[in-house]
């Protein structure tokens, strides 16, 4: 069975391409131009080990967000459409993860129901690096969370450097959602008492 997606984007502010295979190694090709946002999804896809492919064209000329949304909009709904109906999948997955100063925790459902809990301290600086507005992490998981169709709670419980807190949360997201996505010998059919996800 195939976990694999491709999905195209355009409008008139950015042209998104991203590929996703869920049973990948961890192989990533990413270049969206916001070079911090390639790196966070760099960690994405290593420690989810998706393969993931992202080429993004937006309007950076205006500033990052419509390339980090779009991106993160077109990541979701690659990744619903590579895990199609979760038959034999764990379903539930979480993960703790820490990066020197900083703890972050994810638990992720993937429930079919579009759900996002995100709580992360206040004091951000307004960027990381020259283009990564700290205020587009949470839009990442929003979009990311209603357009894979999944359940989804990410808490920074401590930490001082912002690259840390923001790049710790994008590994937790990603090893909850290899665990959940993770195909479960035991499970037969849908993980769910309704029969759908």
């Amino acid at each position: 069975m195939s976990r694999t997606a491709r999905i195209e984007r355009a409008t008139k502010e950015t042209k998104v391409l991203v590929e996703i295979d869920l049973d990948g190694t961890g192989r990533t090709d990413v270049s969206t131009g916001v070079g911090f946002y390639d790196h966070m999804l760099g960690s994405f896809g290593k420690h989810g080990l998706f393969d993931l492919t992202v080429q993004v064209e937006g309007d950076l000329h205006i500033d990052a967000h419509h390339t980090v949304e779009d991106t993160a909009i077109a990541l979701g709904q690659a990744f619903a459409r590579a895990a199609g109906d979760k038959a034999g999948t764990r379903r539930f997955g979480d993960a703790v993860i820490p990066m020197d100063e900083t703890l972050v925790s994810a638990a992720v459902d993937l429930s079919g129901r579009p759900y996002l809990v995100h709580t992360e301290p206040a004091g951000a600086p307004p960027t990381i690096g020259p283009d990564y507005a700290t205020t587009l992490t949470r839009h990442v998981f929003e979009s990311f969370t209603y357009h894979a169709a999944i359940a989804l709670h990410v808490t920074v419980h401590g930490g001082r450097d912002w690259h840390h807190i923001t790049e710790a949360q994008y590994k937790a997201v990603a090893r909850a959602l290899r665990f959940a996505t993770e195909l479960d010998p035991r499970v037969q059919g849908i993980p769910s008492t309704k029969g759908v996800l």
